[in-house]
């Protein structure tokens, strides 16, 4: 019975907010805290331990993603479903690689959100369609390619992520600025990247967010 089912939900838009409350209020579920920034909803979750958690992915104090992940290190149980209006590949990299169990777009119907809780519910992931297309066609193939890699240029490509040059990369892992270059040159090869003026440089670019959390 979805009134059996605990949420938390959060949002720093209060309309936005007040709306998905009284959705979810005429759905049956029960709200135990609502949240407007991320400070206050990872305090909630913790104290709560709410079945389902929905979560706006930009939020003043913590964003969704760092709430997630703090969540988790704190062995929280919850569930939780994203909701933002981002459709950029780097999001839903993130969302993935983080296990989230369900990534909507905020302009989709509230029906939408009521679907996803009970996939979600019952072990499923829930991605909006726009979603699903996107990591099918093209996320999910470079998450693969960087499987391929080794550790040292795991490690490499984390750096260049950082934004730090080749040089600096030479002097951080005690290697020569040959070898650094070499790596590079791997690095481009395995994940099969198109050749321009830099290559490796415009793909850490789109992948960035994927890449820190190797």
């Amino acid at each position: 019975m979805p009134n059996n089912i605990s949420i938390i939900i959060a949002d720093d838009h209060p309309i936005l907010l007040n709306g998905l409350y009284q959705e979810l209020k005429a759905y049956g579920y029960n709200i135990v805290a609502k949240a407007e920034n991320g400070a206050i909803a990872l305090d909630a979750i913790i104290k709560h331990n709410p079945k389902i958690a929905i979560l706006d992915l930009e939020m003043p104090m913590l964003s969704g993603f760092e709430i997630i992940k703090k969540a988790y290190e704190a062995n929280v149980q919850t569930k939780f479903i994203a909701l933002t209006y981002h459709k950029e590949k780097s999001f839903i990299i993130q969302a993935s690689n983080l296990n989230i169990n369900g990534y909507l777009l905020k302009d989709e119907p509230f029906s939408e959100v009521h679907i996803a809780i009970q996939r979600v519910l019952r072990g499923e992931t829930y991605f909006s369609k726009t979603f699903t297309s996107i990591f099918n066609n093209s996320v999910s193939a470079e998450l693969k390619k960087i499987n391929l890699l080794t550790p040292s240029e795991r490690t490499i490509l984390r750096l260049i992520a950082q934004e730090k040059t080749s040089k600096e990369i030479a002097e951080n892992l005690h290697i020569s600025l040959r070898t650094v270059q070499k790596h590079r040159s791997n690095i481009i090869s395995k994940l099969d990247i198109n050749s321009s003026s830099d290559p490796l440089s415009y793909w850490v670019k789109e992948y960035r967010e994927v890449i820190l959390l190797m």
